[in-house]
This record gives structure tokens, sequence and C-alpha cells, in this order.
């Protein structure tokens, strides 16, 4: 995910991150609403010790509409079997096995569009907020410094899924930005257990933790027992 937000950065082109648990619905009116051209998914995905069902969420919302849409690009990451359609479905792996390794930036100006994201909907239809190339990176940039004062010496994690503002600001943009070293987690925080955030936070040697009231929530209900019972670095 995050290699696709920074290809699409790089050539100057818009992007929209749709978070993988939203429905064939939401997913299509997405697409309908930004036009899309081109979907980036994968065969699915693993939360909470499941296999998330992405191309067939993504096939679904295409086949109800979304008549934009040009090419599907597939990333093989739970390797189990999902339908192609000729000429317009793509594996990942074919579209970048010929590609030179460098890419020259596209180079923007300060109030071109970067990308993208929805608001959540919860007061209405959601609406698409626009985020320029300038503004936000510098937001982002500062931030890191400034905010969470980011040093060479750090090991930065933020929890949030890149579906969501604070995952592309603290994820995809403000530690690469910043030449921050940063851990990267696919799961959730109580699989296989609840002291998985607390172990990755050991072995990775994580100085900064940038995480949610509702996985602390979640946590404080497990109690104090399993981070009590660790050794930290």
């Amino acid at each position: 995910a995050v290699v696709a937000m920074q290809a699409c950065a790089r050539i100057g082109a818009i992007h929209s991150v749709v978070f993988g648990g939203f429905s064939a619905s939401s997913l299509k009116d997405r697409i309908e609403d930004t036009q899309a051209k081109l979907i980036i998914t994968a065969d699915g995905g693993f939360r909470g010790g499941k296999t998330v069902e992405l191309k067939k969420t993504t096939d679904q919302a295409l086949d109800a509409g979304c008549m934009s849409v040009e090419k599907v690009i597939v990333y093989q990451r739970t390797k189990h079997d999902v339908p192609m359609q000729a000429g317009r479905d793509i594996w990942w792996s074919d579209v970048t096995a010929d590609q030179p390794e460098e890419c020259e930036p596209e180079w923007m100006d300060a109030a071109d569009p970067l990308f993208l994201l929805y608001t959540s909907g919860s007061t209405g239809k959601p609406k698409g907020i626009q985020h320029s190339c300038g503004g936000y990176l510098l937001n982002a940039i500062t931030t890191m410094r400034w905010v969470f004062d980011i040093q060479d010496s750090d090991v930065f994690w933020c929890t949030a899924d890149v579906g969501w503002i604070t995952g592309h600001t603290y994820v995809a943009y403000g530690p690469l930005a910043t030449g921050a070293t940063q851990v990267i987690y696919e799961g959730v925080p109580t699989v296989p257990d609840a002291g998985r955030f607390w172990d990755i936070c050991q072995r990775h040697g994580v100085t900064i933790f940038y995480t949610a009231p509702t996985a602390i929530r979640a946590l404080m209900k497990v109690g104090d027992e399993i981070p009590n019972s660790m050794t930290y670095l």
C-alpha cells in the first residue's frame, strides 16, 4: 500500500486510498465520485487471523458500475485463487517485472492535488477532502519534528491503518519525509494475543509509540498483567 501511494505521488497521480474493511458499495461510491481510471488492490489481506477478500470486494464494486475504471492491478498477498478479468485485471508482479529501478519525479506546484481522502460519513454522505502537495507535506514534516520531536536515534511506530488520514501522515509520508526509522505493522493489537503491541515495541526498540484511544480501550480491558510481565529494552 505504501509503495503504491509513494509511486502515485512520485508521478503526480492523484490517489484516493479506501480502507480495506469498507463494503463494495462504499468503494463504488468513492470510485464513481473521483472517476478513477485505475484500481490497485490485492487478492486479499490478513486481519485478526482472517483473510479479507479485497479482490472480491473490488469486483463487486466494479460489477455495480464504475464505468471510468480501465485497469485493475492486483498484488498477490494471500495467494489464494481470485478471478482475473482478461483485458482489465493485471498482476502487480507482471506490471513491475520489466520496469527500471529509477523513476524521475514529476515536479509539482505546491497547490497541486496530492491525494483525496474521504470523511467517515458519520455526519452525512462521505466527502472527499483534497490535500495539496506542498501544504500537506509541510504539515507532515513539521508535526513529525515539532510534535513528535523525531530524532535520528528514534524508532517511530504509528499503528494507524493507511486508509485513514493518520496512517497517511504518520506512516506513508511524515516518517519517510523526515528520514525516520519506523515500524509498519499489518494486524490488530489482540492477535495472536493482547501482548502483540508490547512485544513489537520490545523487539524493535520502539521509542515513540503513536496509537488510538480505541486500541488503548481494547487493551485496558485485558488488564496490566501482560505489559507488567515483560522486560523492556
